[in-house]
């Protein structure tokens, strides 16, 4: 088995995000079960750039749908990356999040 750092486990969660949902980094933590490292996982979304494969950091917002994390993809980048997978994003926020929402401790039970 190969030794995995945490955040290769967080890209392997990220990676299997489809296009046209979204996911929060709470939500990765908690299937990882390390449910309070939130904010790591949101470390790893930050250094995912030079990730190989690529890593769809831009469908990791906050609890609240919100594109936290959109000062690191430059202007906005990561509303455009998510628009153009027909998420609706207003002032910052996903709409219908609920609707989009993708939990990978529902989606990726055995």
């Amino acid at each position: 088995m190969p030794d995995y750092s945490f955040f290769d486990n967080v890209y392997d969660v990220a990676r299997q995000i489809p296009a046209g949902r979204v996911t929060s980094y709470g939500a990765i933590a908690h299937y990882l079960g390390t449910k309070g490292s939130s904010r790591m996982v949101g470390y790893a979304m930050q250094a995912s750039g030079a990730a190989h494969p690529p890593v769809p950091a831009h469908r990791v917002v906050n609890r609240q749908g919100l594109l936290t994390a959109k000062a690191h993809f430059g202007g906005d980048t990561m509303q455009r990356l998510l628009e153009a997978e027909g998420i609706k994003v207003k002032d910052d926020q996903v709409q219908d999040f609920k609707t989009v929402f993708w939990d990978p401790s529902i989606e990726l039970a055995l």
